[in-house]
Formats: C-alpha cells, structure tokens, sequence
C-alpha cells in the first residue's frame, strides 16, 4: 500500500511539475531566460515541486473554505427570517447530498488514473482503494476547521461541527458503496462526468429545497437535520467493507477511462461539426476583390452567422433598454437625478460591459478553426509581408463588427444624460460617445493582437499557451475591477481615449516587429 501511495504521488507531481515547465517555456520573457534542457535543470525541478506540494496542500482546504463561505454560510445570510443554526444545517444536508453523487472521486476518471492503471499496469484495487482513502481524509481535514469556524458563528454545539465532516465523508462512502452494489447487480459502471438526465433533475430538486424552502420561510427543524447528518457516518463506515471487498476495480476504471477518451475525442468532433454548422455553404458567394482581401470577404460572407448575426441581436438588445431607460425615466421622472449622476461617474463600469459585448474571441477562434488552421501549414502564408497585410485587413473587419453596438451605446448614453436633466459641460457628450468607440476599438485590438503574438492553437484546435490564458485572464480581472472605479466621465473618457490610442500604436509595432515569428501552428 505504501508503495502504491509513494508511486501514485510520484505520477500526480510528475506530470503536475511538467506542466508547470511547460507553462514557464511559454512565457515569451522568462522562456529567454530558461536553458534549452528545461526538464533537466534539477533547481527548476526542485522549484516546480515545491509549487506542486504547496498547491496540493493549498487545495485539500481552500475549495472547502470557499464552498462554505459561498454556498452555505454566505447565501444564509441571505434569509433573515428564520435561525441561523436551521438555515446552516438545512443547505448543508441538501448540498452534502448532491456532493456525494456529483463529487465521488471513485468515480471520476481522470488522467493520473489512465497513466496508472492502463498504460503502467499497476494493481487496479490496490491504487483505487489507496486515493479513495486518500481523497476521504482530504474531506475530513478540509472540513474540519471551516465546519467548526462557521457552524460556532451560527450557533451550532462544537461536538456537531467537529461531525459534519465525518457525516460528509460518510455519505460519500454510502454512494460509492451503493454504486459499485448496483455495478456488480446489473453491470452499470457510474461516472461523475456523465451524470443521467434523471439524477440531474433530481440535483435540481435538491437544489431548490436548499435554497427555494428558506426563501418561503421553511427549513428542516435542527434536530431533523443533525440526526440526518449524523447518521450519514455509521453507514458510512458499515460501507467500508463493500468498498474494500469490491472485486472489479480494474473493470470499472476501463470502461470509465476508455469512456473519457470516447468523450474528448467526441467533444472535439461536435466542436468542430457545430463550427461547420455556422459557415454558409451558399455557392453563391463570390467576391470581386484579389489577394488577401478576396480571402477575408469570402471569410466574413461565410461567417456572417457568428460573426454579424450575434453583433445585430446584441445591437438590438442595446436598443430596446436604453429605449426601456427612457421610459423609465418619463414615467418615473424622480430618478432622472440618479441616473444623471450614475453616468456622471459611472463610466468606469462599462470598460467590463464592453469586454462582456466585445466578439473578439469569437472571431480569432473561427479565425483560427476554420481558416488559419489549414492555411499556417504554409510557408507562403507565415512570410511578413502576409501576416502584416492580413493583420490591417483583420483588424478592420473585428473593429466595424464590435463598432455598431458601441455606437449604440455610447449615443445612447448620451441621450439618456440628455433627458436625465444633462450637463453644464457639452464635452461630456461628446466624451462619452468616442470613450465608448475607443474602449470598443481597444478591445478589437487587444483580442487580435494577442492571437497574433501568442497563437494559442495547435494542428488539433486544441489551446496550448499558457501565457495566452493568463494574459486573458488578466483583461477580465482589470476589466472587472474598473467596475469598482468611480470618477468624473470627463476624466476618465479622456484618459480612456488616450490610453487606446497609444496602445493601438505600440500593438501595430509589436505585431510588425514579432508576428511574423510568433504567428505559427503551435506543437
């Protein structure tokens, strides 16, 4: 057992630390700074395990702490009407039960398990039974301090939060038990990831009566909940004994993993026949342009029902609420005074709005999967003058698709300053209205620009760039914490026009000077 523990481990932390390398070599800076035999560098390897020890230590708790702080102790500050002790108890029992058949880790075929059993071999059972116990101690010693800290905060004993996750873990084993009962009755091997449409009705049921019951003022008695929970352990342990005298763990976990190997290379085909679905096969459509240019409008002409059609209903929508506003605003004109000073200050708040609207990412992706991905297996198609010309006439295309609804907005928000009582100072119009072009066209550039730069897409449209994801992460956090900024519609529209000016010309310098490098099919 030890052997197999040390073993499984050594598989998890391998492939975890070479992904870690791997996400290092991509980073366009530090990669320069990294030797060519990066897998072999022993003082990498040693830094790469000790971010993969802390990570598995970080993960057996914070998972735990962030489910009870949103999903229970969080959503039952919601409901003032009825006990904290009842509300804490009542969600967890619903929760606790979906978890058990929506997170059995026994059940969840994954990569290390693939490694393990089908391609080293190794004893089915015993490397099995070896992480399940091992994933059940991570439920109870990442439960226990947070069920005590929050359930002590909702006046619940400390004997009943030191239980809860002995009851957690219990259930788990009760569900386990029971599937692998129902595998050997009638054959039926249960995976997490491919979860019945009836047990996902039945999830959602139990979903409503966690949080539907205490929003009409209703919650299980407390002594219900606790001896439910409680009697979750000693089935839990008389579970045990079936899961350790289980005979067929190697032919659960074949039919699991071959299952998810079926699965990705389904997803991949459905991604690409619902890709196929979106291009017009019109053989009608012609262009009378050359070049590069007869390419991108046969492209657009193609593509128009995931490229216009999405920015026509967005546009739509745009109008029908600021039309909505306004309204509003006639009949209700006690308002007008707010809204006048919300857009007064509130621009900040639609930098996010328009990171939301942008079709950047829509666009690159059908970019890449349904032209450049034939087309960068050519030589002719990687040379400068290409990627430059291509580049202009691309970034003119995204900028009129995402320009339309920003024009919307921006005079729309113009008109509803106008009717909430306006402003001394006319340039908050015009600000307004170019600030909101300009984030639009900001975002227009930004999405391409790092398409070209960090082509995240290899032969099999599969994305492999670490530094794209993070880089795209960063845009929604900064995004997301403009939303947070308060400051005057003058000030920031100006600022907001400046700063995507620049940062269009010194991205048309970086894709002249890189692209042509780094715009290739990725290995």
């Amino acid at each position: 057992m030890n052997k197999t523990l040390q073993i499984s481990f050594s598989l998890k932390n391998t492939y975890l630390v070479n992904g870690i390398l791997y996400s290092l070599k991509q980073i366009p800076i530090v990669k320069k700074l990294l030797p060519e035999a990066l897998y072999k560098e022993r003082g990498l390897k040693i830094f790469a395990n000790v971010l993969s020890v802390l990570w598995e230590i970080l993960s057996i708790f914070i998972g735990k702490l962030l489910y009870l702080l949103t999903m229970v102790y969080g959503m039952g500050l919601l409901y003032r009407q009825v006990p904290g002790s009842y509300l804490f108890m009542h969600i967890l029992l619903f929760l606790t039960v979906i978890g058990a058949f929506s997170n059995t880790s026994l059940f969840n075929p994954s990569r290390d398990k693939y490694y393990a059993m089908i391609l080293m071999r190794m004893n089915a059972r015993e490397y099995t039974l070896v992480n399940y116990t091992y994933s059940i101690i991570k439920v109870i010693l990442g439960f226990a301090p947070f069920t005590l800290w929050f359930g002590v905060k909702r006046g619940l004993p400390v004997w009943l939060c030191l239980a809860i996750p002995f009851s957690i873990a219990g259930l788990k084993l009760t569900v386990a038990a029971a599937s692998l009962w129902d595998y050997e009755r009638r054959g039926f091997v249960y995976n997490e990831n491919s979860i019945s449409k009836y047990l996902w009705l039945l999830m959602a049921l139990l979903l409503g009566a966690a949080y539907g019951l205490p929003a009409a003022g209703i919650v299980l008695p407390h002594i219900v909940s606790a001896i439910l929970m409680l009697s979750f352990i000693p089935a839990g342990a008389v579970s045990i004994r079936k899961i350790i005298s289980f005979g067929y763990y190697r032919e659960i976990n074949r039919q699991m993993l071959s299952q998810m190997m079926n699965q990705m290379d389904t997803v991949i085909q459905n991604t690409r026949k619902a890709s196929e679905k979106t291009i017009s096969t019109d053989t009608s459509i012609s262009s009378n342009r050359k070049g590069y240019e007869y390419l991108n409008e046969l492209f657009i002409k193609r593509h128009h029902k995931i490229l216009w059609k999405s920015t026509q209903k967005i546009t739509l929508v745009c109008i029908c609420l600021i039309c909505g506003i306004l309204l509003i605003m006639y009949l209700a004109p006690g308002i007008n005074k707010k809204i006048n000073e919300l857009i007064l200050t509130w621009l900040p708040y639609f930098v996010f709005i328009m990171y939301a609207l942008n079709r950047g990412t829509g666009f690159t992706r059908a970019l890449f999967m349904n032209c450049d991905h034939s087309l960068l297996t050519y030589s002719f198609y990687k040379q400068s003058k290409s990627v430059l010309k291509l580049f202009q006439i691309r970034l003119r295309e995204i900028m009129k698709i995402n320009a339309v609804p920003a024009l919307i907005i921006g005079v729309g928000l113009a008109l509803v300053l106008y009717a909430s009582g306006g402003t001394d100072n006319p340039m908050n119009y015009v600000v307004i209205i170019v600030s909101i072009l300009c984030m639009s066209l900001f975002f227009s550039v930004h999405y391409l620009t790092i398409y070209y730069l960090l082509q995240p897409y290899n032969a099999g449209t599969e994305m492999k760039s670490g530094t794209y994801q993070l880089v795209m992460s960063a845009t929604y956090l900064v995004c997301y914490f403009m939303m947070k900024l308060h400051m005057q519609t003058l000030m920031f529209g100006m600022m907001t026009i400046v700063f995507c000016v620049l940062y269009s010309i010194a991205a048309c310098i970086l894709i002249y000077k890189l692209a042509p490098k780094t715009f290739k099919l990725r290995i």
